[in-house]
Parts: structure tokens; C-alpha cells; sequence
């Protein structure tokens, strides 16, 4: 069955309304009509059983037949502060991220970042990153579409407070592996910290250590930054996510 995103402010009550761009894909590509029956997630976690009820070129809207909760969702929230790649590398990060059930994607600059952008391009690269993002979402099944934050300074990011839950930071000159330095679950929310193709400045990661972040490697391989993120990622929802494994019966 078709399955499309909607804006939280997009359902109301037993009603709901399918933005522009779902409507494109719905009207002109499945060719859907009136009476159609599809699954929608209301970016919140239920996801809905809808019947259209009217469709235009431009806009669409349905009547809620069901609700459950989306068991898509991990436990853990899940936050990855990534300092930004050069060319396109930024996009393949929020794709595996997205997969692997990160709630929060904030790209930082650091020291060593090579990519300056004005703010024109940075705005449409975030809207860019954003459709990755739900795209992303749409294809691995997710209930919810990763939220990616407008890019900033790693030390203005770190200015604002102490992330929610466990800090953490990847840095290769770290020879304690992440694995080793985790604390017991049950962990509620977690943020991980990497650094773009030249890793994160030593004063920068004394600044992290300092606001509470472990600091850890990955082995005694050197990865590349698009390979960092999802690896510590997978590493923490296997720990404290839905990626555990279930005893079996």
C-alpha cells in the first residue's frame, strides 16, 4: 500500500491534508483518486490509514481510518553532530543516519572544515539535506523524518548547553574504543560528535571533554568521516537501541 509523510499541522482531528509534494506523487505518479486507500506518517510516530477523500493537481486531503503507533522507531534519542564534509558526503551521512534511526542531524563548522558557504547556498543545501532526509525516511520505513538543524560553529552549538543525555566524541587520535567506553544501558538519549575529513582540533575536543563528552575512538583503523558517524551510530543503538538482539524462544 502507498505510504506518504504528512506535517504535524497537516492532520486535524479525523481529517488531514497532503502537502504539494505528496500530492505530485500520489496524483501523477500512482495516479490515486478519491476512495483510494494509503498509509501516512504524521512525522510524530502514528502512523494512519487514510482514504482520499479529494484530489487536485496541487493539493490532497483524506479521512483517517486508522491510527497505531509506528514500531519503526528506536528508544534511543538519537542526535548526530557531524562537522561538515566536503562536496556531497553530507548527503550520504543524513541517508545512513536516517536508517539507522537518528532523531537529529546538526551539521557544525569546526576548524578544520574546508566548506564555506554564504547563507544563499547554505539555505538550499539545508532544504536539500532536509529531502534527503525525508526521502531517506520514506525508504527505510521510519515513522518520523530526522529533523536536520540549519549548519553552525561547533563551539557556538556547544555554547548553547549540554546536550540532553550522554555526550560523546569520536577522535581517532583516541586509542579507547567506543564500544569499551560506553556506560550501562539503560540510556535514554545520546549525542555523538565527528569531526570533517581532517578530524576535530585537539582544543576542540578538551572543550567537549570539558562540558561532560567521552572521548573515544573506533579501533586501530583510521575511518573516514562518512564512515565514523554511522558506525558510532549503529554502535549506540546496539547498545542502547532497538538494535539489540532479542533472545530467541
Amino acid at each position: 500500500m502507498p505510504r506518504f509523510y504528512l506535517r504535524a499541522e497537516a492532520v486535524s482531528g479525523p481529517r488531514v491534508t497532503f502537502d504539494a509534494q505528496e500530492t505530485r506523487h500520489l496524483a501523477r505518479v500512482l495516479r490515486l483518486r478519491p476512495g483510494d486507500v494509503v498509509h501516512a506518517v504524521d512525522g510524530q510516530g502514528q502512523e494512519l490509514t487514510v482514504r482520499l477523500t479529494q484530489v487536485s493537481t496541487r493539493s490532497a486531503e483524506g479521512l483517517i481510518l486508522g491510527r497505531e503507533a509506528g514500531r519503526s522507531e528506536s528508544p534511543l534519542l538519537l542526535t548526530l553532530v557531524q562537522g561538515l564534509p566536503k562536496g556531497d558526503k553530507m548527503e550520504a551521512i543524513i541517508r545512513m543516519a536516517t536508517e539507522l534511526g537518528v532523531t537529529r542531524v546538526v551539521p557544525v563548522i569546526t576548524e578544520r572544515t574546508v566548506v564555506r558557504a554564504d547563507a544563499t547556498r547554505g539555505a538550499g543545501r539545508l532544504l536539500r539535506w532536509q529531502r534527503v532526509a525525508r526521502e531517506a525516511a520514506k525508504q527505510c520505513g521510519r515513522a518520523v523524518i530526522p529533523e536536520v538543524a540549519p549548519s553552525r560553529a561547533l563551539a557556538e552549538w556547544l555554547g548553547d548547553g549540554s546536550p540532553e543525555g550522554l555526550l560523546l566524541c569520536l577522535w581517532e587520535d583516541e586509542r579507547a574504543c567506543l564500544a569499551d567506553r560506553l556506560p550501562p544501558a539503560p540510556v535514554a538519549a545520546a549525542t555523538l560528535v565527528v569531526g570533517p575529513e581532517g578530524g576535530l582540533a585537539a582544543d576542540e575536543v578538551e572543550r567537549l571533554a570539558e562540558a561532560g563528552a567521552v572521548v573515544a575512538g573506533l579501533g586501530p583503523r583510521v575511518l573516514r568521516t562518512e564512515t565514523a558517524g554511522p558506525v558510532g551510530l549503529a554502535l549506540l543503538q546496539a547498545h542502547y537501541g532497538d538494535l539489540v538482539a532479542v533472545p530467541r524462544d
